[in-house]
């Protein structure tokens, strides 16, 4: 039986590369519309006509999905060279909402246009593949995440797969901000927002980061992913 480590989804390999579109030559066999999204306001809200994808060029965003009763649930945070719209892929309506966290710059691709550009272009058709595949790796990774770790282990993952992100996109991946607040991170991670504080404090008590406000900075990546991976967090000696 295969026991490998079930890592976190958001690595180089499966991440969409930001300048893997050449925006130019989509332009010649469809409409390609840049757009700004000013942080708090929507690129789309779920119930709106599905007509187009989004390619994410700069800034950070939310994506959530909610109940009709009111009920809402925080699905991730997309950032710089990935897909919006996906998840409505085959539905007449976008099926979730995604609001910029920051201000951002998004490529709108028309739907179903940008199919028929696929046909023209292999590196979009991989592209489109690749997002629907990570969405799929994604969720599978999370569901096992928020059904068998603890707290201090969903947050020491929601770290690292951060982390990895930045790290695939040329920043630091040891010393960033976060641009989400701690109740969103509670609701990706199925936990109460005090639960959020009190395990990034453990984890900066251990030793293994350190925390102000929003500022993350790693101190010892190893012992975050052993934490990651369903380990005990143990407190560093006084």
């Amino acid at each position: 039986m295969n026991t490998a480590a079930f890592v976190p989804p958001c690595t180089p390999a499966l991440r969409l590369v930001p300048d893997a579109l050449d925006i130019e030559a989509l332009s010649a066999h469809m409409t390609v519309q840049r757009r700004r999204i000013r942080a708090g306001k929507p690129v789309y809200r779920s119930g709106q006509p599905f007509r187009a994808l989004f390619f994410v060029h700069a800034g950070f965003l939310r994506r959530s999905v909610a109940a009709a009763d009111g009920r809402e649930l925080v699905t991730g945070f997309p950032m710089r060279g990935e897909l919006l719209g996906v998840e409505s892929i085959g539905s007449a309506h976008y099926t979730a909402d995604v609001i910029a966290l920051e201000d951002c710059e998004v490529v709108e691709l028309a739907y179903p246009a940008v199919l028929q550009a696929c046909a023209a272009l292999p590196v979009l058709q991989a592209a489109l593949t690749q997002a629907l595949a990570q969405e799929l790796r994604r969720d599978q990774y999370w569901r096992l995440a928020v059904a068998t770790l603890s707290a201090n282990q969903r947050v020491a993952a929601f770290l690292q797969e951060v982390a990895a992100s930045h790290r695939a996109l040329g920043f630091s991946a040891s010393h960033f901000v976060l641009r989400m607040s701690r109740s969103d991170i509670a609701s990706f991670l199925a936990l109460k927002h005090e639960t959020v504080t009190r395990a990034l404090s453990q984890l900066a008590a251990a030793g293994v980061i350190t925390v102000e406000r929003r500022e993350i900075r790693i101190v010892c990546t190893e012992r975050l992913a052993v934490c990651a991976n369903g380990a005990e967090l143990v407190q560093q000696a006084a």
